[in-house]
């Protein structure tokens, strides 16, 4: 009896877990527009990604630049744009927000382009 409480309890917890795993977050609007849009461009040199961070008690999404001396772009949950945490001739963004690197958290891919060039 014990044996099958245990099995009933294993079977459970796997059953919840997996369940929140295979279940998408739901990405803002302005988001999947986003996607859209670097889908409609050609492949990027790195892919473009998308990412999500926690900072300053927010939820943010980073946008890496594409090249050398371009601005990434940091934006709220909201889609408006916060700043630009790196890139540029200096590397360190437009100084708007300096500490994203040091003080964000819980970084996740949301996104990158899979496709070949």
């Amino acid at each position: 009896m014990k044996t099958i409480l245990l099995l009933i309890i294993a079977i459970l917890l796997i059953l919840i877990g997996c369940s929140s795993i295979n279940s998408p977050d739901e990405n803002p609007g302005w988001i999947n527009a986003l996607i859209e849009k670097f889908q409609s461009e050609p492949v990027g040199n790195p892919p473009q990604s998308i990412w999500r961070f926690e900072y300053n008690g927010e939820t943010v999404y980073y946008v890496p630049a594409q090249c050398c001396d371009q601005f990434s772009s940091l934006y709220n949950s909201d889609g408006k744009y916060i700043c630009a945490p790196d890139g540029g001739i200096s590397g360190g963004g437009d100084r708007r927000c300096p500490d994203f690197f040091k003080n964000s958290r819980n970084k996740t891919l949301i996104w990158h382009d899979t496709r070949k060039r």
